[in-house]
């Protein structure tokens, strides 16, 4: 029989001043303070134990899921930290979940890497964590390792967050951007640019109202009931910075296939449509977190289709586009007009810091 050790749990220490310093990034009793108080408080999983400079995992665990480790790293530094539909801790543990799975894993764990400007407040701080803590866990993943760095004023502007995922790939599955063949159905799960379009009128800049939020949201679940109904995908991504257009050129010049899609059939908000309209954007190259583009196999598009469409991040999927013969890496869209533009790689960035 196999017993658990007993881990003692200890005391958390904490914070007793409002705002951050440079004493809780020198490794000190500050410091421990401003874990226990913001983040252990916020992440431990029942008693907290004793901090190690690792996670620690069961590999027969690992392995009762799938055959191959899924790995990832992304950093978000979006501006403002809090907006319409969701936090940079949200976003944080969403934007790394949604690399795991687009990639066919389950996602388990996370960590959290933070650099902190000198004078924020720790309760914005606590609030930001305890976001994580519950998007993680509405998510059924754990956040299980982490670092804290303080820098001085003007260093960095206010959080940046790191977040690193490991997930487990199950038997059989083999997704890849190379992998795309004339006739497959191009795929996505709802209205796109509502993420770059929220996140630019919370800035307030453009004196713009609007009530676009967000489209911030862990998309797992509905993976994993579209790679089961569809076995025929080929390959996911998830179409944040650069937007649609960036996902669909990376399909076509990986795969060297063209692809068009049909401006009627892409799903975009019309308050974003005017509201890039406004500023002389394209809502094709807008940032998305809760948005994937699916390429299947033309045979199990229907399958697919009705799988998104059955889950309640997928209410508003439909089929874009198709591959073609055309020229490899050409993507090109049919206007409402009849005509046909293309739509090239974004040079640049139309929005920065919106992740």
């Amino acid at each position: 029989m196999n017993v658990a050790p007993f881990i003692h749990a200890r005391r958390l220490g904490k914070v007793s001043v409002d705002t951050v310093t440079l004493a809780h990034g020198g490794g000190g009793k500050a410091m421990k303070d401003l874990i226990d108080d913001v983040f252990v408080a916020a992440f431990a999983n029942g008693a907290p134990g004793p901090l190690e400079d690792q996670a620690r995992f069961d590999l027969a665990q690992l392995l009762a899921h799938g055959d191959r480790l899924a790995f990832t790293t992304d950093s978000f530094v979006v501006d403002p930290l809090f907006f319409p539909g969701g936090d940079i801790g949200e976003l944080a543990v969403c934007g790394t979940v949604n690399d795991l799975a687009v990639g066919g894993a389950r996602p388990l764990y996370l960590s959290c890497a933070v650099i902190v400007e000198e004078g924020m407040s720790v309760d914005v701080l606590r609030r930001v964590a305890r976001s994580m803590a519950k998007t993680a866990g509405d998510a059924g993943v754990q956040i299980v390792t982490g670092d804290t760095k303080v820098v001085q004023r003007g260093a960095c502007d206010k959080l940046f967050i790191t977040t690193t995922g490991l997930g487990v790939i199950r038997q059989g599955l083999a997704l890849g951007i190379d992998t795309a063949r004339p006739g497959d159905v191009v795929l996505v799960n709802g209205l796109l640019g509502d993420h770059g379009a929220a996140i630019l009128c919370a800035r307030g800049d453009m004196a713009l109202d609007s009530l676009i939020e967000s489209d911030c949201a862990c998309l797992h679940g509905l993976i994993e009931a579209l790679l089961t109904a569809a076995p025929g995908v080929r390959f996911l991504r998830d179409a944040t910075l650069g937007g649609l257009a960036t996902v669909l050129n990376e399909i076509a010049d990986a795969s060297q296939v063209g692809i068009e899609i049909d401006e009627a059939a892409t799903p975009i908000r019309e308050d974003v449509k005017a509201f890039c309209e406004i500023l002389g954007l394209d809502p094709l190259y807008l940032a998305n977190e809760g948005k994937i583009v699916v390429i299947v196999a033309p045979e199990q598009a229907d399958a697919a289709l009705a799988a998104m469409r059955a889950h309640p991040l997928g209410g508003g999927a439909g089929i874009i586009g198709r591959v073609s013969q055309g020229e490899g890496g050409r993507v090109t869209m049919r206007t409402v007009f009849g005509g046909r533009r293309i739509v090239d790689m974004l040079v640049g960035e139309q929005l920065p810091r919106i992740c």
